[in-house]
């Protein structure tokens, strides 16, 4: 009977969208972050439905949209240039059988990634795929929430609509992201246009970031509170730079909330949050260091990484320190060393590094740090312009710079390198990007359209049909 309201529903909104194109992009969005295929016993699991939607979409936008003045930025070729380095390196990977099978869904990630910019052509779309990825990926934050808020939580035991440790249900993983879109839920709360701001927007938004905040407790993932201490500086630097008499309210009230909340954190987690700061007595912590030492050697012997799954190779010897009656780290050495093979890399730069060497690693970096420098040049850009339909444009930019940054720090200690959510948010930015360009390029030919020396119909072609015109 699930199969069949699967299905049913999937087969509505398709139809939906057969007036809308565009809107198989976004169907094809919440198919890759949900992924209802897993959640199907039989018929889904039989169907291709993310190459069926993805070939919809692509369908669309050939047909429908006007392809005259699209744009790309720099970061669009690298991702292209990634996606063709990826597919080489898959071919020499010293773990092919495995290396396939990843390769089998980055490619896709990659291709939807260059995709994407190419349709967000307006304002309705870019806010589009921001509310879609939010919607989405609520739908297993507010999951785990509830979950967590009813005392069905610990490390690896908070499940997330099925049992599953891969992608977004990976605890690590949801933990990371949870905190990344909380920046896009507070611009879609204030500026949001799809579902315009009220109390109830309000409140639903309200309650989805307090179900973000309980998932790194849920998941017990320590990265998720390190990416809630990223967030919560990025949000005081912005109060600090709005309005300076405010630096005492989160310096004062920070602390205050912390220690109120503590009465009603698991043990659990505190004994766990604990490991962060007594990491050299933590086998996992010592296992990932022995992991990202072996792979620094590794890559200096191939300086072109051993593509996916490159790890599996991996065999390290690593020591533990012992620790004392109150928990404190005694400087001392256990008796016995620690050997440990094929274990994972747990961070996303030395994956990158690990599978596809140095070069690998410098396109990762152009294309994520890269995002962080365009967005806050477009921040920058349009806080000086007053235009009323263009106060959305400077927020919207400085919560995908926060997302990105958040995602940059938590990806030091989970191997999301390749995560399809995040390369869907580099997308956006892209789709932004691009956007924007393309309006100022028409605002610069607008006062020759004023003045009568340029045909307005020119510009539905784009200024690079413009020839041979004298001003």
């Amino acid at each position: 009977m699930r199969d069949l309201i699967f299905v049913g529903y999937l087969a509505l909104i398709a139809l939906i969208a057969f007036k809308r194109p565009f809107l198989y992009t976004l169907i094809y969005a919440y198919i890759d972050i949900v992924a209802p295929q897993r959640l199907s016993y039989f018929l889904l699991n039989s169907i291709p439905i993310s190459m069926i939607m993805f070939g919809l979409a692509l369908a669309g936008f050939l047909i429908n949209d006007n392809k005259t003045d699209i744009r790309v930025a720099p970061r669009h070729f690298v991702i292209l240039l990634l996606l063709v380095y990826c597919g080489y390196t898959t071919t020499q990977a010293d773990e092919p059988w495995a290396a396939a099978e990843k390769w089998g869904w980055v490619w896709k990630a990659l291709v939807f990634a260059a995709f994407l910019p190419l349709v967000l052509k307006t304002r309705l779309r870019i806010e589009a795929l921001a509310l879609m990825l939010v919607l989405t990926v609520s739908t297993l934050i507010v999951t785990g929430g509830i979950k967590t808020a009813g005392g069905g939580s610990g490390y690896g035991q908070l499940v997330l609509l099925i049992y599953e440790n891969s992608g977004l249900f990976e605890s690590s993983t949801i933990a990371c992201v949870s905190i990344m879109i909380i920046p896009l839920i507070l611009w879609l709360r204030k500026y949001g246009t799809i579902f315009k701001p009220d109390w109830r927007v309000n409140l639903y938004a309200t309650a989805l970031i307090f179900a973000c905040l309980l998932i790194p407790v849920g998941t017990q993932a320590r990265t998720g509170l390190i990416c809630a201490a990223v967030l919560a500086i990025l949000l005081l630097l912005k109060l600090i730079t709005h309005n300076i008499r405010y630096i005492l309210l989160p310096i004062i009230g920070g602390p205050v909330l912390i220690f109120a909340a503590i009465p009603f954190l698991p043990q659990t987690f505190i004994d766990r949050m604990e490991t962060i700061k007594n990491f050299e007595a933590d086998q996992s912590a010592s296992t990932r260091v022995a992991v990202w030492r072996w792979t620094i050697e590794y890559v200096e012997e191939n300086p072109l990484g051993g593509g996916f799954e490159a790890y599996r190779q991996n065999k390290v010897r690593y020591e533990i320190e012992e620790v004392d009656e109150n928990g404190q780290v005694t400087g001392q050495k256990s008796d016995n060393d620690v050997v440990d093979e094929g274990r994972a890399y747990h961070s996303s730069y030395f994956e990158m590094l690990g599978e596809q060497g140095y070069a690998g690693l410098l396109m990762w970096l152009f294309i994520h740090v890269g995002g962080v420098w365009r967005m806050q040049s477009i921040r920058r850009l349009y806080k000086k312009r007053n235009r009323p339909d263009e106060e959305w444009v400077g927020p919207l930019a400085s919560a995908l710079r926060n997302s990105q940054i958040i995602y940059l720090v938590g990806s030091l200690f989970v191997g999301i390198a390749f995560q399809p959510f995040v390369y869907m948010l580099i997308a956006l930015q892209l789709g932004l990007d691009t956007y924007l360009a393309r309006r100022r390029a028409e605002a610069a030919w607008k006062p020759l359209v004023d003045t009568g020396d340029i045909s307005p119909n020119l510009l539905r072609y784009g200024t690079a049909n413009i020839k041979n015109k004298t001003v």
